[in-house]
């Protein structure tokens, strides 16, 4: 195969960058996928850490944080240099077991939580309105549907966009918290670790929330639609990415992924300073930490925490039910497996996305708790993560796939470094 990119190719036009609004404005598929990542599961994950462990986890978003921009700049560039998405490249490079072996990984995930977060979504709006959850469960999942059936591409991802701004809420949340900022401090810089059953499952959870394996497919997919929004119909139109363009595109996911952790980072230092440091350490979700913040921090941190679930859902759920649906119709060659096309013209495609969501849903209603789904999903993630991140950087570093476009040093380095620790905290789990 060719070099994917020709280094003399002029660079594309891109817009300016000077500004808030011109900064934001060139955010996309980086800053959506980073906000996703901060689901009612990740909020349940890092409630569950801050409650249980106080500040000895928040060293993790300095750790976290390098690792999935690397794995997340990858799939981007992935995406924009093949013009494929990551099932497609998997199909055309490697044998189709491994193809259907990477498809198991995170489909059974995925639904898992789906069904994990519409349930946790629902749960905030009990507390908001006294209606019963079960109520609310079926509501989100058919307004999702909806939404992602008849919205155009183009509205749904500003929509997306304009939703991330509702992470601010959590961060705002641990100012009114009132932490022990030196303890913080301490705890962020000077690594804190228990070889403990109840350590190293928070561990491999917090791992598994924030580098989870449906990021990987919707980053790259996003990129390819992207392309098509702008025109870019075919394959052979979308190969290739000038200078400038990759630029752009990791800005857009550096700043992402830093949102993402940055939340990561204040979820934790809230249910810390409030929780943990009431003795309230038994808090399995995220609904519990939102009742037991209000005596202690006030109805304000109560809100701004109830809200987020409501708002990070809407974000995650299309997410998940999306990156499902890229992920069997690039590995069964489907045609017409776009965002971008109307639901007639994509039929198995959007076929995919309102199943995923339905057996999400179903599970909500099996006697499944679904507020632990949401902490076990955040597991779940953490075990199956690590062939999936080894993929990626072998795609990523193949001239075969790649052209001149491969991996630096230092990007293969941060890949295989997230592949070696998020194998070994699932090997740590199993043998603690």
């Amino acid at each position: 195969m060719p070099n994917t990119i020709d280094s003399q190719q002029p660079e594309s036009p891109i817009h300016s960058t000077r500004g808030v609004q011109g900064f934001f404005g060139q955010l996309g598929p980086g800053l959506v996928t980073g906000a996703a990542d901060d689901d009612p599961s990740g909020i349940s994950t890092y409630s569950v850490a801050g409650a249980s462990l106080g500040y000895g986890t928040l060293w993790t978003a300095l750790v976290s944080f390098p690792l999935m921009a690397a794995v997340q700049l990858m799939c981007a560039r992935l995406g924009m240099v093949t013009g494929c998405g990551l099932a497609s490249v998997i199909r055309t490079r490697y044998p189709r077991w491994v193809l259907w072996l990477a498809c198991a990984l995170v489909i059974p995930a995925n639904i898992f939580n789906i069904g994990a977060d519409l349930g946790g979504m629902a749960d905030a709006m009990q507390m908001m309105t006294g209606i019963r959850s079960y109520v609310w469960t079926p509501f989100f999942a058919l307004i999702i549907l909806v939404l992602m059936v008849w919205m155009s591409y183009r509205t749904m991802a500003r929509i997306f966009k304009w939703l991330t701004l509702v992470l601010f809420a959590y961060i705002i949340a641990a100012f009114l918290a009132h932490p022990n900022w030196k303890l913080a401090l301490h705890s962020t810089f000077i690594p804190h670790v228990e070889w403990s059953k109840a350590y190293i499952s928070v561990l491999v959870a917090i791992l598994g929330t924030t580098i989870s394996p449906y990021l990987f497919f919707w980053q790259a997919a996003q990129e390819v639609e992207e392309d098509r929004d702008h025109g870019k119909l075919t394959v052979k139109q979308r190969k290739g990415s000038t200078n400038a363009e990759l630029r752009a595109s990791r800005r857009d996911v550096i700043t992402g992924m830093l949102l993402s952790n940055v939340v990561m980072y204040f979820l934790i230092l809230t249910t810390a300073a409030t929780l943990n440091a009431h003795g309230m350490k038994d808090i399995e979700t995220a609904k519990q930490a939102a009742e037991a913040l209000r005596p202690l921090a006030g109805s304000g941190a109560y809100w701004l925490f109830t809200i987020g679930m409501i708002g990070t859902g809407m974000l995650a759920v299309p997410v998940l039910a999306g990156s499902c649906a890229y992920v069997i119709a690039e590995g069964a060659r489907w045609r017409g497996a776009s965002l971008n096309l109307q639901p007639r013209l994509a039929q198995k495609f959007y076929g995919v996305i309102g199943a995923s969501i339905i057996v999400g849903l179903a599970l909500d209603f099996t006697g499944i708790n679904a507020v632990k789904m949401l902490f076990l999903s955040a597991v779940l993630n953490g075990l199956l993560a690590p062939p999936l991140v080894i993929i990626v950087v072998l795609l990523t570093s193949d001239k075969k796939v790649m052209g001149n476009r491969v991996n630096s040093k230092m990007m293969k380095c941060l890949g295989w470094a997230c592949a070696v620790i998020m194998a070994a905290a699932a090997v740590a789990l199993c043998v603690v």
